[in-house]
Order: structure tokens, then sequence, then C-alpha cells
């Protein structure tokens, strides 16, 4: 299982993104993936039509994971772990959804999680 960022998400609907030609590698090698509520969010916020929103939905084959009182306790401690980033705190959150699913995050936007690496997260996805 992968969890994907909300820029994987939005790359992975176009067919001349990086992410989009890993999404299609990594799902013919036979992993799944899931995303967390708020890259969820992330996503819909687009710009995103309703047809790409269904194809990345159906894509999802370990859906979208609601943030629950264990996703929140492990976001608080990462979010006190590294200083207390207000602007990393959506990041943290779906750090903490990838950390309790125990699936890396693939994801484009390396400098926002690599301070989580040391705390649990595992990451891939382009550079």
């Amino acid at each position: 299982m992968i969890c994907l960022d909300a820029n994987y998400l939005i790359g992975g609907v176009s067919e001349q993104r990086p992410e989009s030609r890993h999404l299609l590698a990594w799902s013919e090698a036979g992993e799944k993936f899931c995303t967390a509520a708020p890259a969820w969010y992330e996503f819909l916020c687009g710009p995103v039509t309703q047809e790409q929103i269904e194809t990345m939905r159906a894509f999802l084959s370990g859906g979208i994971i609601p943030f629950d009182e264990q996703h929140a306790a492990i976001a608080a401690r990462l979010f006190n772990a590294i200083k207390r980033p207000r602007h990393l705190r959506v990041d943290i959150m779906i750090a903490a959804t990838a950390i309790n699913r125990k699936a890396p995050l693939a994801t484009l936007n390396r400098t926002h999680f690599e301070p989580l690496v040391s705390h649990g997260l595992d990451l891939i996805g382009c550079d």
C-alpha cells in the first residue's frame, strides 16, 4: 500500500506528469493506493473536474483514510518533535496517516516531509 500526497493525486490525473507514470508503474507492479483525508481535501480544492475526482477515487483501492483520534495523536507528537512548524500542519496530518498505515508516502514535496523520516515516515516519489 502506498499513501499518496495531494501532489500525487493532482499529477496522477494528467498523462503528461511523472506522477501519473509512477502510479501506473506501481500499479502494474501490484501496488495498491490510499490517501489521507487532508490530502483528499487539498486535491478537491482543485481546480479539478468531476471526471478527475471519480478517476482518482476509483484508483484509491485502499480508500480515503479518515483523520481520527489516533492520527491526531501521532500528528501532535510529530508536530512537537520537529519544533512546531505551523506551516506544515496539514502535511504532518498526511504523514501521520501514512505512518499509522505503515505505508510509504509518495510526494513531490520532500522538503516538507524529510524532517519526519527520523520519526517513522517512509518517503517515495519524484525529487
